[in-house]
């Protein structure tokens, strides 16, 4: 892999990492919702119906029913997109993976600033309610980092995990 030195060099790498980082996020906003009680394995009607009126083009919906949620991945605009639901059929979340292009220039340039001798492996973005968020995997040859951002605000290191 090549370092993160420009732009152009950016390379996405959708792995496992993506799915921890995400259900980690997932559980800090669950502990602060309500337990999810289950319906016998069924979709919950009350997210169904939300969903369906949130994402009326969506395609390819997929369904599971997590402790505290209900997420659903779906397509929409030929794009991969997750809903996470409450029991109560609120829409608790939306995230997507995303492109570096695609982040605020300004979080964009102190990336490229502060975290030079790193590449990308992962990318994404939830919005909720409340605010927008940005979750990135960087590497380098003895590290993994997992920074955070919130909307505009600077990068914070979320996680660090040291390579054996």
């Amino acid at each position: 892999m090549k370092p993160f030195n420009n732009i152009q060099s950016f390379t996405l790498k959708f792995k496992n990492m993506k799915k921890r980082i995400l259900l980690w996020t997932l559980l800090v906003m669950a502990v602060s919702s309500y337990s999810f009680a289950g319906n016998g394995g069924g979709i919950n009607p009350k997210a169904a119906t939300s969903f369906k009126k949130d994402f009326a083009n969506a395609r390819e919906a997929k369904w599971e029913t997590g402790k505290s949620f209900i997420k659903v991945t779906f397509k929409l605009n030929d794009e991969v997109v997750f809903a996470y639901y409450g029991e109560n059929g609120d829409l608790m979340a939306i995230s997507r993976n995303i492109v570096p292009s695609q982040l605020p220039i300004l979080q964009l340039m102190e990336l490229k600033k502060s975290y030079a001798d790193y590449w990308i492996s992962d990318l994404f973005e939830i919005d909720s309610d409340i605010e927008t968020s940005y979750y990135i995997t960087l590497e380098n040859s003895d590290s993994r980092l997992i920074l955070k951002s919130h909307g505009m605000g600077g990068w914070e290191i979320y996680r660090k995990e040291t390579k054996m």
